[in-house]
């Protein structure tokens, strides 16, 4: 019945971020006096339409990436924190009566559930969390509601399973990169505090933006476009396979017109996805204004993107690395960890789990 996405564990763990372009491992490690070293990582790509819309539809496929990352990850730990997609979670806050016991707590919680998830009981893994006292009343406490059906766990337990892992913690995407750019957010001027930071995730084939305000989520939206676009310009423009585009794309070695021609038009496109998105935050919120864009996702290593960002919606852009306050091992390369960083959010956020108060 319990999804644990909020309960603590013991053991070390790594984390496991399954995306639709590639397995990421992360594992961090304690440095002492409150520190965190990066230990090691690792990234291995997933075959086309291997997960789709965070659906595994090949299970084979997923395990044997998992098991290549694992091998190069080259760490005892076998225990991982994985994450559902957020678009396959329910999530509601409620307000309960304060000072309830445990077993009082999770009657009241399913019975809240049951208003609001469009499933029967039995076909969904849920969880809660109390958040803290109620704002209107200090003898109500708000809590968190998570629900997702049963078999979006299952696929991504069955797979770290057959990968000879064990999922401890299954965290909720979105949650999981909340708690890494909490660290990001903190490195912004004022701490980020009392500002709304538009967090725009580029991903393969989507693109979430998410407004912070203090840590809270106040707005988010989904458009479609990713990086797949620039894999299916290069495919147009050079007659190169999708597999070739997407390794010329990683690796380079593309024609000199490359920047000119394809490139820049891209970055040009995304600027506009971003400003269409904030168009859409201040026509449907209250607030007026972005203090700050973080880029994350695969894209947002692209050299210049966050300028280009900057220059057309008039907003400081940077690209989001939660890893830039953190110590790191001597066997990660510092050059590429920079260069993996954006695409590394939720694994270091999952990462990051090992560290829960017991």
């Amino acid at each position: 019945m319990q999804l644990d996405i909020f309960k603590p564990k013991a053991p070390p763990l790594f984390g496991l971020d399954i995306s639709s372009s590639s397995v990421k491992m992360l594992e961090i490690v304690d440095a002492g006096r409150g520190a965190h070293r990066v230990e090691r990582y690792a990234i291995e790509p997933l075959p086309r339409d291997a997960v789709v819309d965070g659906n595994i539809n090949n299970l084979e496929a997923v395990t044997e990436s998992v098991k290549r990352a694992h091998k190069r990850l080259a760490t005892r730990t076998r225990h991982v924190a994985m994450a559902v997609p957020t678009g396959a979670v329910i999530t509601k806050k409620i307000i309960v009566a304060a000072g309830l016991r445990e077993e009082e707590l999770e009657i009241q919680v399913e019975t809240e559930a049951n208003q609001y998830i469009p499933f029967a009981l039995e076909e969904v893994n849920l969880d809660f969390q109390v958040v803290g006292p109620a704002p209107s009343n200090p003898e109500e406490q708000e809590v968190l509601i998570a629900a997702t059906r049963k078999e979006k766990v299952e696929d991504r337990v069955a797979v770290a399973e057959s990968a000879g892992l064990k999922a401890l913690v299954m965290d909720v995407e979105s949650f999981a990169q909340q708690s890494a750019l909490s660290l990001v957010v903190g490195q912004l001027p004022g701490g980020g505090k009392e500002q709304n930071i538009a967090v725009v995730d580029v991903g393969a084939n989507v693109m979430n933006v998410t407004v912070l305000r203090n840590d809270q989520s106040v707005y988010t939206r989904e458009q479609a476009f990713g990086g797949n676009q620039l894999t299916q310009d290069i495919v147009s423009r050079y007659g190169m396979s999708p597999e070739e585009a997407e390794n010329a794309k990683r690796s380079g070695g593309l024609p000199e017109d490359f920047e000119s021609e394809v490139l820049r038009p891209y970055m040009e496109n995304l600027s506009m996805e971003v400003q269409r998105a904030l168009q859409f935050f201040f026509t449907s919120t209250q607030y007026h204004n972005v203090d700050h864009i973080l880029l994350a996702g695969g894209s947002a290593v692209i050299a210049g993107l966050d300028e280009v960002v900057n220059t057309r919606t008039q907003v400081p852009a940077s690209v989001a690395n939660p890893f830039a306050a953190m110590q790191t091992s001597p066997r990660i390369q510092l050059k590429r960890l920079m260069a993996d960083a954006p695409s590394l959010i939720v694994a270091c956020g999952l990462a990051l789990r090992r560290f829960d108060p017991a």
